[in-house]
This record gives structure tokens, sequence and C-alpha cells, in this order.
């Protein structure tokens, strides 16, 4: 397995195994569909995004609470893959 393959397997893990089932609903088909498309600098975006804490994420990803800035591009695709209409 390539280092690309291991790293993609670990992120959907991530994806898949979060500590709020909401999330790993939302963040583990978003990851199954989109990661091999990404580019590296997405990847490590995105890999820091899972950093965050699922309570966070949840209110984010559901328009609830306003992210930071830096993370509001990756939330708005999450959120529109899941199908979340965002307040």
């Amino acid at each position: 397995m390539s280092a690309q393959d291991a790293r993609l397997k670990k992120l959907r893990m991530r994806s898949w195994r979060r500590g709020m089932k909401e999330m790993d609903l939302i963040l583990g088909p978003y990851a199954d569909a989109e990661l091999d498309r990404f580019t590296p600098e997405a990847l490590d975006a995105y890999e820091a995004l899972l950093d965050e804490n699922d309570q966070d994420l949840y209110l984010w990803v559901t328009g609830a609470v306003v992210c930071r800035p830096e993370l509001a591009p990756m939330i708005a695709r999450i959120a529109e893959a899941a199908g979340l209409r965002r307040v």
C-alpha cells in the first residue's frame, strides 16, 4: 500500500469513527465520495478539520454557529454534500 493510500484509508477511518454519530454520518460519506479527488493541500486541511471537536463541527456544518473563516469553504462543501440546509 502506498503512503497516499494509507493516508486516505486513515482519513476515511477517522471520518467514520468520530465521537458523535451525527458526525460519522456526515463526514463518513463525504470522505468516501471526495477524498480521492483532493489535492495534497486539501487533504492537509481536511486532516486538520478532523482534529476539531465534534460538537463544534456539527454546529458549523449545520450552520447553527459560524466557523472560523479559514474553515468556511470546506465546511460549506461538507454541508452541501450532506444535504444540510444551512441557516
